[in-house]
């Protein structure tokens, strides 16, 4: 997924300096902050709240080509159950690996990420590792029930729920050719 081209704010905690690393291959920074959610990180029924945080646990390490970041985020989901419109609420972590390579490099965009300077931009990479992750129907449960299709009532707390069966009166005629056939049984 490529995301627009944006001017790269060091402001940002999504924008990493890479300043200290320099240009050797081999030197390593940790990076283990929180930083703040962009806004529209999910999908309709499931995502991560903006300014939500955002625990960052990377790695950032020098290669000959430009920097590795290995690591995780760990960011909290809120959404909606598809079965039983209950409210999601959840941490998830996703693994994150992905090279940036330095400014003039061969390496096309599609092959790897680009640093501008000596700036990272995690935003894109966060937005498709944790977009991708994402279940398309999340549920509050792996066994949710529901809700009744007659009333709405909710499936899970009230288990029991039932309703009398409905007789259409256009299958009337229809009933009791089937009560003679069980009649006819009996005999």
């Amino acid at each position: 997924m490529s995301w627009p081209h944006r001017s790269l704010d060091p402001r940002s905690g999504l924008v990493l300096d890479t300043h200290d690393l320099g240009r050797r291959a081999g030197a390593m920074k940790l990076v283990r902050t929180t930083v703040e959610a962009p806004a529209d990180l999910g999908i309709d029924v499931i995502g991560v709240p903006r300014s939500s945080p955002i625990r960052l646990d990377l790695r950032l390490e020098s290669v000959v080509e430009g920097v590795l970041v290995t690591g995780t985020a760990t960011v909290e989901l809120r959404g909606e159950c598809v079965r039983c419109l209950g409210a999601i609420s959840d941490l998830h972590e996703v693994d994150i690996q992905e090279l940036y390579v330095y400014p003039g490099s061969e390496a096309t965009a599609d092959e790897a990420s680009r640093l501008e300077g000596d700036l990272l931009d995690l935003e894109p990479l966060l937005r498709d590792d944790v977009v991708l992750d994402l279940p398309f129907q999340p549920l509050c449960r792996a066994d949710c029930r529901g809700l009744c299709v007659e009333c709405g009532a909710d499936l899970n707390s009230r288990p029991d729920h039932a309703h009398e069966p409905q007789w259409d009166a256009r299958w009337a005629k229809l009933q009791t050719l089937e009560s003679r056939n069980y009649e006819s049984y009996d005999d």
